[in-house]
């Protein structure tokens, strides 16, 4: 029996995977949680094999509750299942220690077996997400600017570029606000520049929102 723990702060959503779940002979879900720190509190209480995560969530994100996971040297294994498609958001969770990433938009049946895959010991990402992610290494062959950024620096940056707000990029990220302004902080010490609008001048003249 794979033994799983939820964590999406969309109750119909969260019901309707629970059912999926329940459906299946082998998967058996022990908790439910709808913010990120009473989902690392679940996953520490009952240790389950897989913890199923949304990206965005309250009081700490799923890439915060992976992290944490991490840090603490769990054997849970995490199958990130988002709204977000982006290749950042993939590989953000990667860097946070994930084995899986799925979008929402997929069947029930390829979300169990993307469960009882990460389980297994694999690494899991569904069709759409592998397309997204060959696009992205295809761009990322040519040279970029600010070579001092990471990834996902760079891709918030490109987006507070063309005009979005920190709600705005969390959104479209998945991520929480809080991780955005950290990034933008971030971005700001390492172009050596003065504040944000300083910043986006940069990223302008260096051509990263053509």
């Amino acid at each position: 029996m794979i033994r799983i723990v939820l964590a999406d702060d969309h109750p119909v959503f969260a019901a309707g995977l629970c059912a999926v779940f329940d459906a299946e002979d082998d998967l058996e879900v022990l908790a439910v949680a709808a913010t990120g720190r009473t989902a690392l509190e679940a996953l520490n209480q009952h240790g389950p094999d897989v913890a199923v995560l949304d990206l965005s969530m309250p009081d700490g994100d799923g890439l915060w509750v992976c992290t944490e996971l991490q840090r603490a040297g769990s054997t849970t294994r995490v199958l990130i299942l988002t709204m977000a498609e982006e290749a950042e958001s993939v590989l953000a969770a990667l860097r946070a220690g994930a084995h899986g990433y799925a979008v929402k938009g997929a069947g029930p049946d390829e979300i169990a077996a993307a469960v009882r895959a990460v389980a297994h010991g694999e690494a899991v990402f569904g069709a759409s997400i592998a397309a997204r992610m060959l696009q992205h290494f295809t761009r990322a062959a040519s040279a970029a600017p600010f070579p001092q950024l990471t990834e996902r620096e760079h891709e918030v940056l490109r987006l507070v570029a063309t005009g979005m707000d920190n709600p705005a990029v969390a959104r479209r990220l998945g991520v929480s606000g809080k991780t955005v302004r950290n990034h933008v902080s971030a971005i700001i010490t390492k172009l050596q520049v003065t504040d944000r609008t300083a910043a986006v001048l940069k990223a302008r003249k260096a051509g990263l929102t053509d």
